[in-house]
């Protein structure tokens, strides 16, 4: 990523004044989408490794650092651990809300949709695939055929080959994960060169493993740069299906977590290079928010529903912790913190005009069941701050809404004055 950097942040400077509705593609081409989660790589690692495709795709689009982990010490904050970061990133929520809170995957809780769902919702004869060297992604993730999920299928999947001990033969330091690496990437390539699915996710879990055995080390850098080349041939796949046919390709390429700062053979915790992920994709067009500030992996998805013109309810936006990277912005980062007798609620603008806050004593919506806002008070953007009196507010833990032309925030007030 090293040879590339200068040239990202000249675009960035460059294109940070384009109004965020550029990001805009011609009407008469069909929108896809794919995005890749490489798993296990800081953004100061991914900054020293070779990686000539992710320079490129960067160069050609826009580039940027990013987190995991939630609201630091708050009610929000998730582990910095590999399929909680994937579960963030397909629901657009942090885990205090969908509830995967480390690998096993034991209890999502699926009223928080992921971006398969709320995409088959809004375009059922429309296809989607998953391409990944873990099962679990698609069958618990995802959901596919789950009652709960409302029986999703997908029209294309290749995955659990870490089950198949013949052909991919383990050996103690996980070599045997690249070799699914390079036979996932190929089988999505394939199929994105000749089906063109609508949507897609592949999950390269390769890097992981050797950041795990090996740490900052040659070995680790080599793997990240093996699996630059994996995602470089899924870019080739994407720009001949353009080049062919009547479609615009957004790719997405992002990772789940970092590494912890002494060795970086571990992850989990919340220290900075631990929630230090990043952000690469081939949009020039993104906002102003994704070239000034840092995204958070529960940004993805809304970008994502916008990039598709997907028609995602309100009850189900103002939920979401992130906000997109390619529409306008009109704030992010909502916070509430009891001061004294006082509520402050706090936001980072980026425009001005008229806003709402809003209240709901309940979360029905966690149980699958739907929550009633009352208006709480009109402010104003630009202002970036409004102060509430706690006569006016519940004396149990209650959700906060920030809405605006552009954009929904939330946060929570809790009862162990715990707030985002």
């Amino acid at each position: 990523m090293k040879r590339k950097l200068l040239n990202s942040l000249i675009t960035c400077i460059a294109f940070g004044s384009l109004h965020a509705n550029n990001f805009q593609v011609k009407d008469s081409l069909e929108r896809k989408v794919v995005f890749i989660i490489v798993d296990g790589i800081s953004a100061d690692q991914l900054k020293k490794a070779d990686t000539p495709n992710l320079d490129a795709i960067s160069e050609a689009g826009s580039f940027t650092e990013a987190y995991v982990g939630g609201g630091k010490g708050t009610y929000s904050e998730t582990p910095t651990i590999s399929a909680v970061g994937y579960n963030s990133l397909l629901t657009g929520t942090w885990a205090n809300k969908h509830n995967v809170w480390g690998n096993s995957i034991e209890s999502p809780n699926y009223n928080y949709p992921t971006v398969f769902k709320l995409f088959k919702d809004s375009y059922p004869s429309r296809t989607m695939a998953v391409f990944s060297s873990w099962l679990d992604n698609r069958t618990k993730l995802v959901g596919e055929g789950l009652n709960e999920t409302g029986n999703i299928e997908l029209d294309y999947h290749f995955d659990g080959l870490e089950h198949d001990t013949i052909n991919y033969p383990h050996d103690r330091e996980r070599n045997f994960m690249k070799l699914i690496d390079f036979t996932v990437a190929d089988k999505a390539s394939e199929i994105i060169k000749r089906n063109g699915p609508d949507l897609s996710w592949v999950y390269l879990e390769f890097s992981d493993d050797m950041g795990h055995g090996f740490g900052d080390s040659e070995r680790f850098y080599a793997s990240v740069h093996f699996e630059d080349n994996l995602v470089g041939r899924i870019w080739e796949a994407i720009k001949s299906r353009e080049k062919n046919y009547n479609e615009e390709w957004l790719l997405v390429i992002t990772t789940d977590h970092g590494r912890s700062p002494n060795d970086g053979k571990h992850h989990g915790g919340q220290t900075e290079r631990e929630r230090s992920t990043w952000i690469v994709t081939n949009l020039k067009d993104t906002n102003t928010y994704f070239k000034e500030d840092k995204p958070g992996i529960v940004d993805i998805l809304p970008s994502l529903t916008d990039y598709l013109k997907m028609d995602v309810p309100s009850d189900i936006r103002r939920e979401w912790d992130g906000v997109s990277l390619i529409g306008p912005v009109d704030a992010y980062g909502l916070t509430a913190q009891r001061v004294g007798r006082n509520l402050e609620v706090r936001w980072k603008a980026k425009t001005s005009g008229k806003a709402h806050l809003l209240i709901s004593k309940t979360d029905e919506f966690n149980k699958g069941g739907s929550d009633q806002y009352e208006l709480l008070k009109t402010v104003k953007i630009e202002n970036g701050a409004a102060t509430i009196p706690f006569r006016r507010l519940p004396k149990q833990s209650f959700k906060l809404l920030l809405e605006t032309p552009n954009t929904t925030l939330n946060t929570w007030v809790v009862d162990d004055n715990q707030t985002n």
